[in-house]
């Protein structure tokens, strides 16, 4: 279809050609890195189709039995409702994350706002884009099941489409909306860390609530139950027709409800686009004035001595991590996803102690590989510190040092509770966090390749040893830790947990014997 040059139709069927290109940028790393890739592999596109046949036959088993009438139970238009609210918070973090990009990370915006094209039109395109970003998946996930209900001659099912288009919409709006809010109120650069900690938050908030659910004392359950059994019956507040279940009803055919979800996210679209579309102009223009550089410190630079080589380095390191809003998203969602785990040891310590210690250990390991590979591998001047006069072996320790503090002091507190409440429990989980956390910054340190930072987000593609290691490790440390402490339980020593335990120390010898036999030097 050829597009007049410069319409918004024209600019937005870049923006897909981009994004499509972008789906397969990452398979282009590592050996082919210098190969120019034109979207995804045939490998790939081979791989999505298989898992769209699959998504259409599992659409058809769960469609086929059910009636026709099974759609109008109100409890199931509670049930979508809420796994739709799941889906929005996700689409709110991902079009955070959009935002983010498309004001700050793009980096050719200047060049489109000084070109001929209409300011108003580029703004459009660039929300449709994000809108497109934030419904693909769902609509990749639901889609199927519209299409095997228009075959099984169910015509509803096709309300999937307008009410994730709506959703997704709504979602994009309501995210460009606060980054750009945020950008007036904190600045450019602290709207970068506060967008991408705001995502993150947003991704883990229906996770937590749900574990914080999951994880109460009966009696409280109970409680919560009773309590919306009240709130959702016929004629109550939050009942069957409340106009809270609107999507819900939408996504089993209610017309009007359809009609409605439709309304508000083209309204939220068009109100977002006329409203804050000189202020994406302006926000834009002073992204790019943005001076990087920092100021000089007021009297002069002040140079501190006397810290010792391997301190200089751990603290150089941190500072740089700290510096990287990417980086700064992972670690809050590390410290989300702690939270049950500790909200667990709190009210159900006598009964989940071996799993929360194993979950502990796993995350421990996870974090700990990050930040090994952003230290140790993503090393931007690794020439520089080779010729330096320092020795090798204690910047090599330092970096390891500082790679594994930083998952020590994240179990610091829930280590204290298990150690007042169960000492065993308590050194034999430390230990087991201390050996997952070392053997995982080991397994960095010898097996992963010289990277940029920049490859934070691919760095599991291109490397399939080092990642097949790294993920061996932790799952044997995690099973290790699960079998130590349920060891430690009263009552529950047993023989072939016995084994276990020592299968699972032997696989970890193993594991780390063959890391260190493809060790590479890496600064």
């Amino acid at each position: 279809m050829n597009l007049r040059a410069g319409s918004a139709l024209w600019l937005l069927r870049h923006e897909l050609r981009l994004y499509f290109y972008r789906m397969g940028g990452a398979a282009g790393k590592g050996k082919n890195a210098g190969k120019a890739k034109r979207g995804p592999s045939r490998s790939s596109l081979a791989l999505i189709a298989l898992a769209l046949i699959g998504l259409h036959l599992f659409a058809y088993s769960v469609l086929a039995p059910s009636t026709n009438s099974a759609g109008s139970e109100p409890s199931l238009a509670i049930g979508i409702t809420a796994l739709f609210a799941v889906a929005f918070s996700m689409m709110i973090s991902q079009g955070l994350k959009g935002s983010i990009e498309v004001l700050f990370e793009r980096g050719d915006l200047d060049l489109l706002l000084s070109s001929p094209l209409p300011s108003r039109s580029i703004f459009i395109v660039r929300l449709a884009a994000i809108v497109i970003g934030a419904a693909s998946l769902y609509l990749l996930l639901l889609a199927p099941f519209a299409h095997v209900g228009l075959l099984l001659g169910r015509p509803r099912w096709l309300a999937i489409y307008p009410v994730v288009l709506g959703t997704a919409a709504l979602a994009a709006s309501l995210s460009m909306l606060l980054s750009l809010g945020l950008v007036r109120l904190i600045g450019i650069r602290r709207t970068r860390v506060a967008g991408q900690l705001l995502g993150a938050a947003v991704g883990a908030l229906f996770f937590l609530l749900s574990q914080v659910y999951a994880n109460s004392m009966g009696n409280t359950q109970q409680r919560l139950a009773d309590w919306m059994g009240r709130h959702l019956a016929p004629g109550s507040a939050f009942g069957p027709d409340s106009l809270l279940w609107l999507p819900g009803r939408a996504v089993l055919g209610d017309v009007m409800s359809i009609v409605v979800i439709g309304m508000l996210g083209v309204a939220a679209f068009a109100l977002t686009a006329h409203f804050t579309h000189g202020f994406f102009v302006r926000g834009v223009q002073q992204a790019a004035s943005v001076v990087k550089n920092a100021a000089a410190p007021a009297g002069g630079p002040i140079f501190r001595f006397g810290r010792g080589l391997a301190l200089s380095v751990m603290l150089k390191e941190w500072r740089m991590i700290g510096r990287d809003p990417q980086l700064i998203s992972q670690v809050l969602l590390q410290l989300l996803y702690l939270l049950p785990l500790c909200f667990m040891l709190v009210f159900k310590a006598k009964t989940v102690v071996p799993g929360v210690g194993a979950s502990l250990t796993f995350l421990c390991t996870s974090l700990t590989t990050a930040l090994a590979w952003l230290i140790i591998a993503a090393e931007d001047a690794p020439d520089l510190l080779r010729a330096s006069p320092a020795r090798a072996a204690t910047v090599a320790r330092a970096k390891l040092a500082a790679a594994i503090i930083p998952a020590l002091l994240l179990v610091a507190a829930p280590l204290a509770w298990v150690g007042w409440r169960a000492p065993l429990s308590a050194l034999l989980l430390a230990l087991c966090v201390l050996g997952a956390t070392l053997g995982a910054a080991l397994v960095v340190r010898w097996c992963a390749r010289p990277a940029a930072r920049g490859d934070f987000r691919s760095r599991s593609k291109g490397n399939f040893v080092s990642n097949v290691f790294e993920l061996c490790t932790g799952v044997s440390w995690a099973g290790l830790s699960w079998v130590a402490l349920a060891l430690a339980q009263p009552g529950q020593v047993s023989i072939w947990l016995a084994f276990g335990g020592a299968g699972l120390f032997t696989l970890l010898f193993v594991l780390m014997a063959a890391a260190w036999s493809r060790r590479q030097q890496i600064t």
